[in-house]
């Protein structure tokens, strides 16, 4: 096994691995705090570092299916979320939504 090289982030509003505390990302990286997890409230980031990605596989999330991959620490290999890596649709125009869901 190699030598781990960790990214250091700067700023007032760092995130980490609950586990580790390893930088994840910086809070202007942000996108979305709309998001429901398996486990609770998530958060859509822009980018992220210090981080891999596991094999890609079919998930039936609210919106559909799609293709994700889960990410884990790099330090501590802790699953830190998913990615989204692409959308299985059957039609070409996307689905409305007009009342919140419920996780």
């Amino acid at each position: 096994m190699g030598r781990l090289f960790k990214q250091y982030l700067n700023g007032p509003r760092i995130y980490s691995c609950s586990n580790c505390r390893c930088h994840t990302s910086d809070h202007d990286e942000i996108v979305s705090k709309a998001f429901q997890g398996r486990h609770g409230r998530a958060y859509l980031f822009n980018n992220v570092v210090n981080v891999t990605l596991g094999p890609r596989e079919d998930r039936l999330l609210i919106t559909g299916l799609h293709t994700v991959a889960d990410i884990y620490c790099s330090c501590c290999q802790q699953v830190l979320g998913w990615k989204y890596v692409s959308s299985v649709r059957t039609t070409s125009t996307p689905p409305s939504i007009t009342e919140p869901l419920d996780g």
